[in-house]
């Protein structure tokens, strides 16, 4: 099982944490995945990211501000220039999943790009966010006249797709503990920064947060993270998480069961 880093361009996690640039986190176990899509603009010539640019309208958010509501119209795609946008699905009872977090590099907005239909899940700022909205008839537009740009489209839907499959795969077949150890290493690798006592997760996440990615309760993850540290896994500082044993956890995610 892998939470892939799916690496987009410099700038979205402070150097400290990760020196080579930021990365987009969701749940999946196909390693092949690392790096996950190219930046949708990496392809394009300087002259032809200013051509898309002009297109684009920015708009700015603060942490929980939301970019676009389940179920609302829906009308091109969101650029994201820095911070992190948290996309995410509601059931008709409320409970939510975390499909991922995609950072500068990344678009959200999916899977239909241009306009004309009604937003399959929600997206809401994790963090202070720049974004570039193009309108879907904009978007069209500019996707026949530049191919380098329709390609990565393409390119990121093919691996949202692929993504967001895995991860209905992986909460049918692995345990909620499998889930959580899981998730914890990955997101030692992403935010680790070393500790007398282990390493830090240098990352805000909150009980909630962790629960809507591996598809648990609030409850249950701080009943199983206070168990954890029982054992001497972890410590809990506050609104942080030092991993002391990642060696027991690599152990959990591979044969635990709930």
């Amino acid at each position: 099982m892998m939470l892939q880093a799916a690496n987009a361009v410099r700038g979205a996690v402070p150097p400290a944490v990760r020196p080579a640039g930021s990365s987009s986190l969701l749940l999946t176990e196909n390693q092949q995945w690392i790096g996950g899509p190219p930046p949708l603009m990496d392809k394009l010539s300087p002259r032809e990211r200013e051509q898309v640019l002009k297109q684009g309208r920015r708009k700015v958010l603060n942490r929980g501000q939301t970019l676009f509501s389940q179920g609302g119209k829906h009308d091109g795609i969101w650029l994201i220039e820095s911070g992190r946008i948290r996309v995410f699905y509601t059931s008709p009872l409320g409970r939510e999943i975390t499909l991922a977090y995609w950072h500068v590099g990344n678009f959200v907005g999916g899977p239909e790009v241009f306009e004309g239909t009604v937003h399959q899940w929600s997206g809401v700022a994790s963090s202070n966010c720049s974004v570039v909205h193009l309108p879907g008839k904009e978007l069209r537009s500019l996707a026949v006249e530049i191919p380098n740009l329709a390609i990565g489209l393409i390119e990121g839907l093919t691996f949202k797709g692929k993504c967001y499959s895995a991860l209905a795969q992986m909460l049918g077949t692995r345990s909620i503990t499998q889930r959580l150890s899981h998730l914890l290493l990955h997101l030692v690798e992403l935010y680790g920064v070393e500790d007398a006592d282990g390493r830090v997760i240098a990352a805000a996440f909150t009980h909630a947060d962790i629960a809507h990615m591996v598809g648990a309760t609030r409850q249950w993850v701080t009943i199983s993270l206070k168990r954890m540290q029982e054992k001497g896994i972890l410590q809990t500082r506050r609104s942080q998480i030092v991993v002391c044993r990642t060696d027991v956890l690599e152990e959990m995610r591979g044969h635990a069961s709930d």
